[in-house]
């Protein structure tokens, strides 16, 4: 069930009351991946990400890192539904900075304005997904929340259709998406034409078992 963001105020907590948490955290870990306070107050952990996209994704090649590279050295493609990434990251990184560090670890060269990051919660036996705000702290959830990914998990989607900047998309990106449309068209046309030759096949077999004389 997706639902609006839900007006969640911020508890900021005390350095001892954040330690307190992160041990708690911690003791409660099975995959390794716990928190560390530092002096100043900051702590940095681990959260996982599910990419849910429908769109397909712009990546540069190992040769198109650079500034100068040529256009034609991206290469655009869906997304295997499911994959989920792991960041490392701070309880200083907004939600912004987070999209743009997941974006920036696979080399992918879309803008970060066409994604938005959701969290998926349990509440009264149903699951909830609320789009965050640029300016939410994702560690600072996850530590609340705790290490249980069925009680708190991100997922990482493209902003509805009415919401897309198709501004912020290159011409050789748009390109590309026509002709994967195309693609996928062709091959979806393919298989109805193969489904409904078996299902004639079949049909005139069984029109000429009757028809047979005898």
């Amino acid at each position: 069930k997706d639902v609006q963001k839900e007006r969640e105020p911020h508890v900021y907590l005390s350095k001892e009351e954040v330690k307190e948490k992160i041990q708690s955290y911690n003791s409660s870990v099975t995959d390794k991946l716990k928190m560390t306070l530092n002096a100043n107050g900051v702590y940095t952990g681990f959260i996982k990400v599910q990419m849910e996209l429908c769109r397909p994704i712009t990546v540069q090649s190992s040769q198109s890192q650079g500034r100068c590279a040529p256009s034609n050295a991206e290469t655009a493609f869906y997304l295997p539904d499911g994959c989920v990434n792991t960041l490392h990251i701070s309880s200083t990184n907004t939600v912004r900075e987070v999209i743009e560090a997941l974006l920036k670890k696979f080399f992918v060269a879309d803008n970060p304005a066409k994604f938005a990051l959701y969290k998926r919660c349990h509440k009264e036996d149903q699951v909830y997904t609320c789009k965050l705000s640029d300016r939410e702290h994702p560690l600072y959830l996850r530590l609340v929340a705790g290490p249980k990914t069925e009680m708190l998990s991100f997922v990482l989607r493209e902003h509805e259709t009415g919401e897309v900047m198709w501004e912020a998309f290159s011409i050789p990106e748009l390109q590309n998406f026509l002709r994967i449309l195309d693609k996928e068209e062709n091959d979806q046309l393919q298989i109805l034409k193969n489904r409904y030759a078996a299902y004639r096949g079949k049909l005139e077999e069984a029109l000429r078992g009757v028809l047979k004389p005898g």
